[in-house]
């Protein structure tokens, strides 16, 4: 198998200069460091054609790849060069087994980067995968703020499947408003949300309709068709062989379908985990999953196919996404005969739901769960008002963060720095009805926390209920950072705690980082909370997180090793050391 060409040139392995922090046992291969040297600044770009400022990493947008192999150390020294705005970058799959500080969410465990600032991550890759990289400052992922973290076994360490080549595919939308006007829109009184996207993006490129710049009154050259950046993206294939495409979204707010034109796929990894292999033409992907899956370049080879995103789970108002599936020779940029698929059905909840539940882990690599939990925290989800602004809130709370990271305030005991009483574990089952807006969609906002026992099993389940809009559930991916969690079922309507705890997979349930909350639905998750630190769960879509929709777990921070003052800085911890 060849090394992906983008790996030359964006990073040099060297010995190890630090000993690792972390709680993993290695294989005898000495493990590395892998440096990345980033500033981060606005630029124009193109990435569909309309001219806007986008954040870039060293100048590109989606960022370089990190390529790295289990048990490395990866080291990245960033530089915000944004000078109006602070900045974080999240590892998105990552554990941080041992660093905490390194997970890059602002308000939880870092203060922001601020402007002209340089901030060290360090962290060490503990398992093979894809994974995957982004801002979780305010809004700027939607901004630009992304990339991909492709970590491989360690040498001569097999996959269970075997493939010729292998590609990353980072799937995103777009938006021509800057994030800031999207977030002030969803500050206002009157609420303006963000909308629909206006385009899709396959690696970084997308084609916007420019006369509907023309139209809306955009000064002229500000869309360009025949801008080079934003020419379709190509996948190269050699006839006869097989590619195993590593496909992660990093939406703002849409759920995707993914498919190439006349092929099928077959699923193997889903965030980092093996899959027991079953074959699709289309994979439903929600913003924070990556998936790798098998194609096998066996068409006819004298043309080239289209590889195709379409907006799901929404009444979908944003053109299809395009790219290339490219027949070598054929000209990469030679575009099929036929017409781009539009997908399936945006609102087939069914289909999209049957394939959540067809997910197994793979046979020989099954981490069996618990049997039972010690605890049980059942989320419901609702939109809400808080002092007229809208919200997205659990149990009628609305996630603020306080302004001294909850990792700096609970070792270091400022216990003024966030309301020390917990959220609640559950909501008024009997008597709230998740098919009606609700009659009082007030909430409160907060910046409580749940304090969990280290080394225990907990289960959350995730209730989905109608939004402030009637007849209108939506689609919520839950991501945990610093744990991976069981997925053990899904289901429709009300969970019932007394008896839906029947229906879980405890013989091979997948595991996975991100999983999706489907309208009127319910999820169960399960994970083990023994990873020492403080961990935000949340809505992955942007806008949804923004306005509230999160929570945060606490396990095990007596056992936090010395906090890096490069973290602090800010609200209580404002005046203690930074470099």
């Amino acid at each position: 198998m060849t090394e992906p060409a983008e790996r030359k040139g964006y990073f040099v392995r060297l010995l190890a200069l630090f000993p690792l922090i972390c709680l993993i046992n290695f294989s005898s291969v000495e493990a590395k460091t892998v440096y990345h040297k980033w500033e981060v600044k606005y630029e124009y770009k193109s990435p569909d054609c309309y001219k806007k400022l986008v954040i870039t990493i060293n100048g590109r947008s989606p960022g370089p790849t990190i390529f790295a192999q289990q048990g490395d150390t990866v080291f990245v020294e960033l530089k915000n060069s944004l000078w109006t705005e602070n900045v974080a970058v999240h590892w998105h799959g990552i554990r941080q087994l041992g660093t905490p500080w390194s997970d890059g969410a602002e308000g939880v465990t870092q203060c922001p980067i601020l402007p002209g600032e340089t901030f060290i991550y360090r962290f060490v890759v503990d398992r093979a995968g894809t994974y995957l990289y982004h801002g979780h400052y305010g809004m700027q992922r939607a901004a630009g703020l992304y990339g991909s973290i492709i970590v491989s076994l360690p040498e001569g360490v097999s996959e269970p499947f075997s493939y010729d080549y292998d590609q990353n595919i980072i799937l995103n939308d777009w938006y021509h408003a800057s994030t800031n006007e999207q977030a002030a829109g969803l500050s206002a009184i009157p609420f303006v949300f963000v909308g629909e996207p206006q385009s899709l993006l396959i690696n970084g490129r997308g084609k916007y309709n420019c006369s509907l710049s023309t139209a809306s009154g955009s000064a002229a050259g500000v869309c360009n068709t025949t801008n080079p950046e934003c020419s379709p993206s190509s996948l190269t294939v050699v006839p006869g062989k097989t590619y195993r495409l590593r496909i992660g979204s990093l939406t703002s707010l849409s759920a995707l379908t993914f498919e190439i034109e006349g092929h099928d796929m077959t699923v193997v990894e889903a965030d980092g985990n093996y899959v027991e292999p079953f074959a699709i033409r289309n994979l439903y992907i929600y913003s924070g999953e990556t998936y790798s899956v098998l194609v096998k370049a066996d068409q006819e080879s004298s043309r080239n196919y289209w590889a195709t995103i379409n907006v799901v789970a929404r009444n979908p108002a944003t053109p299809t996404g395009l790219a290339i599936f490219n027949y070598y020779p054929n000209h990469p940029q030679k575009q099929p005969p036929t017409a781009p698929a539009t997908g399936p059905l945006w609102n087939d909840t069914a289909s999209r739901l049957a394939q959540s539940l067809a997910f197994r882990a793979r046979q020989g690599f099954i981490n069996k769960p618990p049997v039972t939990a010690d605890r049980v925290i059942v989320l419901l989800n609702t939109q809400n008002k808080i002092d007229g602004h809208f919200k997205w809130s659990l149990n009628n709370l609305s996630l603020i963060l306080p302004q001294t990271p909850y990792l700096v305030a609970l070792k270091e005991n400022l216990t003024g720095a966030f309301a020390q009483d917990p959220p609640p574990d559950g909501y008024d089952v009997a008597n709230y009805d998740i098919h009606s807006v609700a009659e009082n969609v007030n909430a409160t906002s907060s910046n409580r926390i749940y304090r969990l026992r280290f080394n225990s099993t907990v289960d959350v389940i995730l209730q989905n209920a109608n939004s402030m809009t009637v007849k209108n559930s939506e689609t919520h991916p839950w991501h945990l950072h610093g744990h991976d969690f069981w997925v053990l079922g899904y289901g429709t309507g009300k969970y019932n705690i007394s008896c839906d705890w029947r229906k879980y997979n405890l013989v091979n349930p997948i595991m996975k980082n991100t999983a999706p909350l489907h309208p009127y639905g319910w999820t169960a998750l399960r994970f083990r909370a023994d990873n020492p630190g403080v961990w935000a769960f949340h809505c992955h879509v942007e806008s949804h997180f923004y306005m509230g929709m999160g929570v945060v777990f606490e396990e095990g921070i007596e056992k936090v090793g010395e906090l890096p003052s490069s973290i602090r800085g800010c609200g209580e911890s404002e005046g203690h050391h930074r470099p």
